[in-house]
């Protein structure tokens, strides 16, 4: 264990914090999370959680920042013990712990034995989820989402404005200023939404990069597959990217890709806790109980063009935007197969039915159906009746 190497990474980490003169809204509510818990950051690659590990660094001259993609094999809780006892470290920062076999135990103990706080990060929330369950009352798990619509207003434009709930939406309770904003929402939608854009405009090279380790390095280092199921799990991509959304389920996939029902649904499961698929359930009874597969933004363009992609890659929008929201999000399924609206979610206990679309759609989406608030979500600025912009979903409340 070469301390002097550590600490000289641990230095540059703090200075490379130092090119960020914003933080993400999850800096100020860790930064002030009372208890002895440890904090775990969970997030897609790309989202940011290294730069903000690196601010927490740079903000605590008592921390310890170190990235575990480049500590495989040794022993962390030695080195825990090591920093807290010789050089006076308080809080240790791990990033990307699901390299690291066998973080659970070390986590356990040094939990248990050092006056440490720890904070840490994951790419693949799979590794979190099927961790022992020593770590339940040790661990407490935060999201990091790429930027929502407002995120990525502030980080870009430097313009800050009030969040909106589903209601406030539904009475028309924006302000001009949200509405200006809306020429704006295409490009973040190409790709916007992830931090690096901020500084590569061209998001696509550097998604497809980032997909290629979700498939070939962190799926497989966490699920422990067969190489022939990592060509499998890269045809699904492939089938769902090329795909209309309402064509999903574990049905359509097992038969495309050639593999299991169950089989289809283990490797959903490992794509949606990769933050690569977004299976949404159906709401009521008297349907299937599969899921309608939907892809995390913007994975659908590194398949087709943005004007062939346009609906999915609203639909992807309004189903992540609505789960950072609520987490309650079903999709509307008829037992006739007649249309529906999209989505059924609640929020501050009243239920909405939401159907999403471009300019065309119209009251007809919402024959027989009963809902406390409908909406019609369109690819535009027009808010007039049940029709509003789907753009404003991308204001949501604060994470607390």
């Amino acid at each position: 264990m070469d301390l002097i190497k550590l600490f000289e990474l641990d230095k540059l980490a703090k200075k490379e914090a130092g090119r960020f003169n914003k933080r993400r809204r999850l800096y100020e509510v860790i930064l002030n999370t009372a208890g002895r818990a440890f904090t775990g950051i969970v997030g897609p690659r790309g989202a940011g959680k290294t730069v903000l590990l690196r601010q927490f660094a740079l903000g605590d001259a008592d921390s310890f920042y170190l990235s575990l993609d480049t500590f495989a094999g040794a022993d962390l809780f030695a080195l825990a013990k090591t920093l807290a006892g010789k050089y006076g470290v308080k809080t240790l920062l791990l990033d990307e712990i699901h390299f690291l076999k066998g973080y659970e135990a070390a986590l356990k103990s040094i939990f248990d034995f050092l006056d440490l706080r720890v904070i840490f990060t994951s790419s693949v929330a799979l590794s979190l989820f099927e961790s022992a369950q020593d770590l339940s009352r040790r661990v407490k798990l935060r999201y990091l989402y790429p930027f929502s619509f407002r995120e990525y207003l502030y980080f870009k434009e430097s313009v800050l404005l009030e969040p909106l709930k589903l209601d406030e939406i539904a009475r028309n309770a924006w302000t001009s200023g949200h509405m200006r904003q809306g020429y704006l929402f295409d490009e973040y939608l190409k790709g916007g939404l992830f931090p690096f854009s901020l500084e590569e405009p061209d998001a696509l090279p550097i998604l497809e990069n980032i997909l290629e380790k979700i498939i070939t390095r962190d799926i497989p280092g966490v699920a422990g597959l067969r190489s022939d199921e990592i060509g499998s799990i890269s045809n699904l991509v492939r089938f769902a990217g090329k795909s209309a959304p309402e064509d999903i389920n574990y049905s359509t996939i097992a038969r495309n890709i050639g593999v299991t029902k169950y089989k289809a649904e283990q490797y959903v499961r490992l794509l949606e806790r990769s933050f690569v698929l977004n299976p949404v359930l159906p709401a009521g009874t008297n349907v299937l109980r599969e899921p309608k597969v939907l892809m995390c933004l913007p994975f659908r363009l590194l398949y087709r063009s943005y004007e062939d992609a346009a609906g999915g890659l609203r639909e992807d929008f309004a189903a992540q935007a609505l789960r950072m929201r609520c987490g309650g999000l079903h999709y509307l399924k008829s037992t006739r197969g007649e249309k529906t609206p999209d989505f059924l979610v609640e929020e501050d206990g009243k239920d909405f039915v939401v159907e999403v679309g471009g300019k065309g759609k119209g009251l007809s989406q919402f024959k027989g159906y009963r809902a406390e608030s409908k909406l019609i979500l369109s690819h535009s600025l027009e808010a007039a009746g049940i029709k509003k912009p789907l753009f404003l979903l991308g204001f949501p409340p604060d994470q607390r």
